[in-house]
């Protein structure tokens, strides 16, 4: 609340927000005070008025994003590979950046050298799991920012047309790769993959009890996007997933115990040229 005192003559409207200077004027009358006042609480409230660079001086990128991996992120589905992103932005020189010092070309910049390196659809995950942190500093945790500095970049063209098959010739390179595994439900794991087209997680996660081996569908209760979805089989399929149910290692559970996403893809950077 707004501070109104007579000196002398006046009234003096003192209005102390944390993030902003002192603000203060004086009026001749009380009503003409309590109207400014009002107005300019008004204007705090909905952050039309700049914060104090020096209020932002102790607060970095970094401390942004270890509290928004730590608080929110790990409460998602997705938390895993939002931990992945954030722990690589937080190797960047951009994570140390006071935020007295952040404007959206620092994120301009930093979204091109991404392109260098992934798709754009992978850089506009990132870069929304980043500014969704800097939404969540300004809505929840009181940082004093006038605006979040990724509001105003324009997310990248994507192309998510895909007519891309697995050439016969790199099937076979492939499976030669994995017969090295020694892990004996890699190759179904795989074969599973290409046959159902199913997400990795969604794979590891199948369980005995969702599957119907009779009508040919598999059960998925959680997916990426939150909601459940029921997958048709094809013969080949019900076929890996009988041979599954054969290994002695099979578990009455889980289609793929002791496989987790880590192990997955441990496994895969293995079979990857050059390793």
């Amino acid at each position: 609340m707004a501070t109104i005192r007579k000196r002398t003559s006046k009234w003096q409207v003192l209005i102390r927000r944390t993030g902003h200077p002192v603000i203060s004027r004086s009026f001749f009358k009380k009503a003409d005070a309590e109207e400014w006042a009002r107005f300019t609480e008004s204007q705090l409230d909905r952050g039309e008025m700049p914060a104090s660079p020096r209020a932002l001086d102790g607060h970095t990128v970094r401390g942004i994003i270890e509290r928004y991996r730590d608080e929110v992120s790990f409460k998602k589905l997705s938390h895993n590979s939002e931990k992945y992103i954030l722990d690589a932005f937080l190797r960047t020189p951009l994570a140390d950046r006071p935020l007295s010092q952040l404007t959206s070309g620092d994120f301009s910049s930093f979204r091109d050298e991404r392109l260098k390196k992934v798709k754009p659809g992978t850089v506009n995950r990132q870069l929304g799991i980043i500014k969704h942190a800097f939404d969540i500093a300004m809505q929840e945790w009181d940082i004093p920012l006038r605006e979040n500095p990724l509001a105003r970049l324009k997310k990248l063209k994507v192309s998510n047309a895909r007519n891309r098959r697995l050439e016969t010739e790199e099937w076979e390179a492939i499976k030669i790769a994995v017969l090295e595994s020694r892990n004996p439900f890699l190759m179904p794991l795989v074969r599973l993959a290409i046959e159902t087209a199913m997400r990795r997680g969604e794979l590891i996660a199948m369980q005995w009890p969702h599957i119907d081996l009779e009508a040919r569908t598999v059960f998925i209760p959680v997916t990426k996007n939150g909601h459940s979805r029921t997958i048709p089989l094809t013969g080949e399929a019900i076929k890996i997933l009988r041979e599954i149910q054969d290994m002695k290692e099979a578990d009455s559970k889980r289609v793929f115990p002791a496989m987790t996403g880590n192990a997955a893809d441990h496994a895969w950077d293995i079979m990857a040229p050059g390793n």
